[in-house]
């Protein structure tokens, strides 16, 4: 069993929490923006065999301090590379953090050696088509107060997807994503943190893609919302060194629920890249 160490790091007026273990080049894993660092727990004893692993809780998820304010997430995952003195990384990052990873990268290429994008769409990639129902009906729960169901509707949104039951999907990821959830949703993260971006990447990254130069795997879920499929394929089609991955039977967070199949991927990505 690979050594886990764990700290905080002061970041903008509040406390991050971190876990680092393994040696070797350095992996930050940056989670989806409804669950925390624990999506990662599939992963994290298979990647610290093999490298220098990385995940802290974004502010307003897990272990970190609620948000106040909005948040500059470019400037806290910078302040977490500098604090852990790295400086250059593999950036993993799910939905909200591989768009993150994806701006980073542009706007610091020289502290990213390769990305891996899972279920991520570029800032300014437009979303087409209407809001699923369960979108709308969340968003009506929040306001309401009815922070169970917001979090519940959240589950079927991004664990299940629009193709799927509940029932459908392995009840030990459902669970593990609400106890996840629920952290960030009684905090109002999004609304608080995330609703208002500050310092967004101008221009963004969907209109930069060409000048992504490091080696980038894209993966996603077979029954992932359409428009999340779609954002993959036009980051594939741009991005020069790139590859992209479809896991069956997953939805948002195929490392959750193919761990296996991910791990193989991604280590094999990693495997065949130059990394520093």
């Amino acid at each position: 069993m690979t050594q886990t160490m764990t700290g905080t790091i002061e970041s903008n007026g509040g406390t991050l929490y971190y876990e680092i273990a393994g040696e070797g080049p350095t992996l930050v894993l940056g989670h989806a923006g409804f669950v925390d660092s624990r999506m990662w727990d599939a992963q994290w004893e298979a990647f610290a065999q093999h490298y220098r692993v990385i995940r802290y809780d974004m502010r307003g998820f897990g272990k970190s301090d609620p948000a106040t304010q909005p948040v500059d997430r470019r400037d806290d995952l910078l302040n977490v590379l500098d604090a852990l003195k790295v400086e250059r990384a593999v950036l993993i990052g799910c939905s909200m953090s591989g768009t993150l990873a994806l701006d980073f990268a542009l706007g610091h290429p020289d502290r990213v050696s390769a990305l891996v994008l899972v279920s991520a769409t570029p800032s300014g990639f437009e979303m087409q088509g209407e809001p699923p129902p369960a979108m709308m009906e969340m968003f009506a729960a929040f306001q309401q107060g009815d922070l169970k169901r917001a979090s519940e509707l959240q589950i079927q949104l991004w664990v299940d997807g629009g193709f799927r039951k509940p029932s459908e999907v392995d009840p030990e990821v459902r669970r593990a994503a609400a106890e996840m959830n629920l952290i960030a949703v009684k905090n109002r993260t999004f609304a608080i943190a995330d609703s208002q971006p500050i310092n967004p990447l101008d221009p963004p990254a969907v209109e930069r893609l060409t000048m992504v130069a490091v080696p980038t795997l894209i993966i996603v879920g077979a029954l992932d919302h359409p428009e999340i499929l779609r954002a993959a394929e036009v980051m594939k089609q741009a991005i020069a060194h790139s590859q992209r991955i479809d896991l069956p039977q997953s939805a948002h967070v195929p490392n959750m629920e193919k761990p296996a199949a991910f791990n193989q991927a991604v280590l094999a990505f990693l495997d065949g890249t130059q990394l520093s």
